[in-house]
């Protein structure tokens, strides 16, 4: 393990022994678990991605320069602990030295071998739970199998292809160049930031990104990088979520801040999003040019890869303004 996992572990060991205030345990317990869309649905929020909303998005579309939101993904990439990813690289025939066929065809082959939630990732509503029950009133000890989930696996999210707002914290909140850690958006945060920038709402099945300048630490200070952060907070979550977007994502390791808002759970924010609302998780994304661009509404666009039963994937989303 090295010293940014074990910095992690540490951090992650604290927040576990923190006990929850009796506020935030009834609030967070105390759901309803049933989707809105009925007892089959494994979609969440995106089912308010609907083509009516995808054809609106498309008009955002004025200049047609791509983004890529996606950060490489290494062995050196932060990660929560455990987590690790390595890939390794095969060339059968060129070891052996033996050519195939009339025209010599040599090839390379690769094996990956580590954890789906590395880099940038999309969190599927199998991956957090309250009490052992998930999205839609499902049991976890129904549905986790070693081989996979039989629900709510990454297989099962639709194709995003809806309006993205990013919202630029640092202007706001920011010092030197980053969003400080600890710092957590709320509502007011999260209005001030549209009111200056002009995004006059925030609609149903809508992606919101936030941009903190995190992800320049990558690299520089790992171990701040991976064990603190800027995010949403418990109110932050709320509200979005009574706005029916469809996935919250930034470019950081953990979306929610860290250390946790005082009174909060832990990773509190994960569960009100992913069990009792059913908005996807976006992390580690690549905000930075976009951000630099004043790229504010914008048609994002991602198709998971479909890991049968995986509970998250990594990703690269495409931002299209």
């Amino acid at each position: 393990m090295n010293s940014l996992h074990k910095l992690n572990t540490v951090c992650v060991a604290l927040a576990l022994g923190a006990a929850m205030s009796s506020a935030a345990a009834a609030d967070t317990l105390n759901w309803k678990c049933e989707s809105k869309w009925g007892k089959d649905d494994q979609a969440g929020n995106m089912n308010y991605i609907t083509p009516e909303k995808t054809l609106a998005a498309t008009k955002l579309v004025t200049k047609g320069k791509t983004y890529q939101l996606g950060i490489e993904t290494n062995r050196l990439t932060p990660a929560f602990p455990p987590r690790n990813y390595a890939v390794t690289v095969l060339q059968p025939n060129q070891v052996s030295g033996v050519s195939l066929g009339p025209t010599k065809l040599t090839y390379n082959d690769d094996i990956v071998m580590g954890w789906n939630g590395v880099g940038s990732q999309l969190d599927g509503l199998g991956h957090i739970g309250i009490d052992a029950l998930y999205y839609n009133c499902l049991k976890g000890s129904d549905i986790g199998k070693v081989t996979g989930l039989t629900k709510l696996g990454i297989e099962t999210v639709p194709p995003f292809a809806t309006r993205g707002i990013l919202l630029d914290m640092v202007p706001l909140l920011g010092k030197d160049g980053i969003v400080p850690e600890g710092t957590a958006f709320n509502k007011p945060e999260i209005e001030a930031a549209m009111k200056r920038q002009g995004v006059k709402s925030i609609d149903k099945g809508d992606v919101v990104l936030f941009h903190t300048g995190w992800t320049s630490l990558i690299g520089k200070d790992d171990k701040r990088y991976g064990s603190v952060e800027p995010g949403l907070g418990v109110e932050g979550a709320k509200y979005l979520a009574e706005k029916g977007v469809a996935a919250i994502g930034a470019d950081t390791w953990g979306l929610e801040v860290l250390p946790f808002e005082k009174g909060s759970g832990v990773f509190e924010v994960h569960q009100i999003l992913l069990p009792m609302n059913g908005i996807f998780i976006l992390e580690n994304m690549n905000t930075e040019a976009m951000a630099k661009d004043q790229a504010w509404e914008f048609l994002f666009t991602l198709g998971p890869a479909r890991l049968t039963g995986a509970v998250q994937a990594i990703i690269n989303p495409v931002a299209i303004k």
